[in-house]
């Protein structure tokens, strides 16, 4: 039996179509391990994939298919040459969307000072507002049971979306972000940071989002335009001299610790280094100067609180200021002043919220009269969680840090470096990861005041008076990990020594989710666990993701591979452009303009929609275009019918035999530039030429090529089998040309008529068509034919006649050299055009014209 038989696996159906076939072939895909990645390989033999894990807290949008679109193209692509593909897929199910996410749907908020209830059932799903509003606290351990639970079910509805879509990972390589491997992986590499001096503890500034009550990292900031209002403040200076200061943030007067002017500004040389009292408290503060300050903003002098901003936190850490911390964690002002600052006045503003300080605050200041001027409104950028719905504070917390080159000249210049080394594609977005590197303000803060993520793997001892050792952290052995703090005890503690003098505390913190996601080649490629494994997959070949997050995760896993393994993750990073809506803005669930994916897939086909996502390029951005998809399930369809009408003609027989006339050398010909062009855009991960190089052949083939010689392919003799065997090549070769972005069209064909599946058939190569050629072959000659036949096809248009209406004769004028080519062709011509008579007229016109005459 050979894999050229018609009926080799399943025949050709009667009518073909799409419908049912992602069902179909994910099933059997599965069952036959066709994407099972190969162990027994050597490294050479291995593309590994860092596959970015989706965030399982909400639905998947048309952004998700397009980027992981472009993903599975290149793993298949990939595996066509010969390459074992190590391609996971993961989950990314902890920290604060996931929170949050359980906290709407059940109505439930967590409080750590709770015991566990092992009988404590979660209400009904999904609550409503009122249940919202005023949540049920539960106990720590209940509420990541909770967490646990609902992530389960999401990802069970993001695996069925990927697999519908195509998606050729390995589904035994699954991991997730939170399982007890992810855990320990997390940990182990937190705590070898710690013992090489790269994580570290510190009592410092930190930004904190009062919503969630957890710090917040630079790298998840973002500026939102924000109304506001400009307040003039009199401060009282030396010999009853006034200075004016303009404020957005009154009520922070009590944590002034100075007021800070450029050092060229000759209006306020003689107050630098004196001091003035603040209005309202009468509290004396320095006068300073420093080059941050600018002289054109406002009256060119600033108030410099403990803390408003950033640029507060550059001032009071270079000119060695004090510190007058008045906003807790609860986003509240404190209930005790701070040092220095009178208990009077201050009363007026303990407890309250910040607007709530801010207008009693104003109002001493108009009744003190150093409320100078109307109040001026505003709208100006304020800093916010990315996750966010609070203005951020900066307060005073003892969090853990992540050297990152932000304080470190030599490691910030070795991180750029290792982002030159880096194949980026679009080349353009290295830039983003080089200003990202260069403007870091601080070290990566890795801890979050939350619950549902990866411990921080720490205790601390409790001296005689309970207080903490911070300084000396205990420290699990590996082999124990992972570990809970807050529920397992350090070596040489048992449980009953938690929380009393003389004995333990754990450290209640997790570790950002970053900490953890930026450990994906890890965690996928189980290093420290199959170390076997790790030496085949890394550093890894392809990071496919967001631009949005070359500051968080890109740059995050480089700075952790280059202090664990001292080299890059991967060797190159493919990134996604975004997906707009049909009025060119980004689509975004803030925005409420994206589009669900699975109605799409059900109604169109996961062909269909993965050829909308294949018109994209890497970095470039893409409108949502229904038309476009239909455009792919038309292409869909269309392989599917030509495949039937190709076969049929007796083409699965013919497999490798020889093409020997003109016109089929000519397709063959043009199809070897094909496959060239095609190959050398996928290599460049440009996927969008290669589609549009197969797709732009396989239209001419099936409009002019098939029409041209089906007349021929159903005789016998030479020409017949010269023309089954270029249909069978081409077939074969268009098949695999397409089924990276059609892969279950491609799929369904090649059953038909070859053993084994598409996806694990070579990439085809010019060497595999031009051995098919029997001597040399002329594209032209196929745009001369397929020109030729197109004017006879507009003829009978023009005249309102049937394709298959007969032209008694036909003239075609032209060039004498053109003509003599058109001799080569001129039987297929007649037979295709239904031509009784083809008369060549040499020399008449400079191009080629076919008159035809009814």
């Amino acid at each position: 039996m050979t894999d050229t038989a018609r009926t080799a696996r399943t025949g050709v159906p009667e009518r073909p179509t799409l419908d049912g076939l992602e069902e179909t072939w994910s099933r059997r895909w599965q069952e036959e391990g066709t994407y099972t990645f190969d162990r027994t390989k050597e490294r050479s033999d291995v593309y590994a994939i860092d596959t970015p894990p989706p965030t399982v807290s909400g639905e998947l949008h048309m952004g998700h298919v397009f980027s992981y679109t472009h993903t599975d193209l290149v793993a298949r692509f990939q595996r066509m040459r010969g390459r074992t593909v190590f391609y996971p897929i993961g989950w990314d199910d902890n920290g604060l969307p996931t929170e949050r996410r359980v906290q709407n749907v059940h109505g439930v908020r967590c409080d750590p000072s709770l015991p566990y209830d092992p009988q404590w059932q979660a209400p009904q799903a999904p609550v409503d507002d009122a249940a919202r509003k005023d949540p049920t606290p539960i106990s720590r351990r209940n509420f990541i049971e909770l967490c646990e639970r609902l992530t389960v079910s999401d990802e069970q509805v993001f695996e069925a979306l990927w697999r519908r879509l195509g998606l050729s990972v390995d589904w035994s390589l699954m991991y997730t972000t939170i399982g007890p491997a992810a855990r320990a992986t997390s940990q182990r590499a937190f705590l070898r940071n710690l013992a090489r001096g790269e994580a570290y503890q510190a009592e410092a500034p930190t930004l904190w989002d009062v919503g969630f009550a957890t710090a917040v990292a630079q790298a998840e900031l973002e500026d939102r335009e924000r109304p506001g209002a400009y307040h003039r403040l009199r401060f009282h200076g030396p010999d009853g001299r006034e200075v004016l200061i303009d404020t957005t943030r009154p009520e922070l007067l009590p944590a002034c610790v100075a007021l800070v002017c450029h050092p060229d500004d000759e209006r306020y040389a003689d107050l630098v280094g004196t001091v003035v009292r603040t209005p309202v408290f009468g509290v004396e503060v320095p006068v300073r100067a420093h080059t941050l300050a600018d002289p054109a903003k406002g009256t060119g002098v600033a108030m410099v609180c403990t803390f408003g901003d950033l640029t507060d936190v550059t001032w009071w850490r270079e000119l060695d200021l004090e510190t007058r911390v008045v906003i807790g964690r609860d986003g509240r002002l404190l209930p005790e002043p701070p040092s220095g600052v009178p208990g009077g006045p201050y009363a007026e503003l303990a407890g309250q919220t910040v607007n709530g300080a801010r207008r009693r605050l104003v109002e001493l200041l108009a009744d003190a009269g150093d409320l100078v001027g109307d109040v001026r409104p505003i709208t100006h950028p304020v800093k916010f969680y990315e996750r966010g719905d609070r203005p951020l504070e900066i307060v005073s917390t003892r969090q853990w840090y992540l050297r990152n080159g932000g304080r470190d000249a030599d490691l910030r210049e070795v991180l750029l470096a290792r982002g030159r080394e880096m194949r980026w594609v679009p080349e353009h977005m290295r830039h983003r990861y080089e200003h990202w590197v260069s403007g870091l303000t601080g070290d990566w803060l890795v801890s979050r005041q939350r619950f549902f993520g990866v411990p921080v793997p720490v205790w601390y001892r409790l001296d005689d008076v309970g207080e903490p050792d911070w300084s000396h952290p205990l420290t699990p052995e590996d082999s124990a990990l992972p570990i809970d703090p807050s529920e397992d005890a350090p070596p040489g503690y048992d449980e009953s020594q938690r929380g009393v003098p003389g004995g333990f505390v754990g450290d209640p913190d997790v570790l950002d989710t970053w900490a953890t996601s930026s450990l994906t080649p890890q965690l996928a490629g189980g290093w420290e666990r199959d170390p076997e494994l790790f030496r085949k997959i890394f550093p890894m070949d392809l990071r496919p993701q967001g631009q949005e997050i070359i500051r968080t995760w890109l740059f995050a896993t480089v700075v952790r591979a280059h202090l664990e393994h001292g080299t890059l993750p991967w060797h190159t990073a493919e990134l996604s452009g975004w997906i707009l809506d049909p009025d060119r803005k980004k689509m975004s669930k803030s925005k409420g303009n994206v589009v669900t994916p699975m109605a799409l897939l059900e109604q169109h086909g996961s062909d269909a929609v993965r050829y909308w996502s294949a018109n994209g390029r890497p970095g470039t951005d893409l409108a949502f275009d229904p038309a476009q998809i239909k455009v792919g399930r038309r292409l869909a369809t269309k392989l599917l019918n030509a495949s039937r009408f190709a076969l049929g003609l007796g083409a699965a027989d013919a497999l490798r035999a020889p093409a020997t006339t003109p016109l089929d050398r000519a397709v063959l010909a043009e199809l070897a530039s094909v496959v060239a062009a095609s190959t050398t855009a996928f290599e460049a991960y440009d996927h969008t030429a290669a589609l549009q190089a197969a797709e732009s052949f396989f239209w001419r083939f099936c409009d002019d090529y098939i029409e041209l010689v089906k007349e021929r392919a159903y005789g016998t003799g030479a020409g017949a089998d010269s023309a089954r065997a270029t249909l069978a090549t081409a077939l074969s070769v268009q098949l695999r040309l397409f089924a990276p972005v059609l892969p279950y069209a491609t799929e369904e064909v090649w059953s038909w008529w070859r053993y084994g599946s598409v996806h694990r058939s070579p990439w085809p190569t010019t060497y595999e068509v031009n051995r098919a050629v029997q001597g040399e072959g002329d594209p032209a000659l196929l745009r001369l034919a397929s020109d030729a036949l197109g004017q006879v096809r507009r003829a009978k248009s023009e005249r309102k006649l049937s394709m298959r209406a007969e032209v008694p004769l036909a003239e075609a004028l032209g060039p004498a050299a053109l003509l003599d080519q058109l001799t080569e062709v001129a039987d297929d011509l007649r037979a295709a055009g239904r031509i009784g008579k083809l008369d060549l007229l040499p020399d008449r016109t400079t191009e080629l014209v076919i008159a035809c005459a009814f």
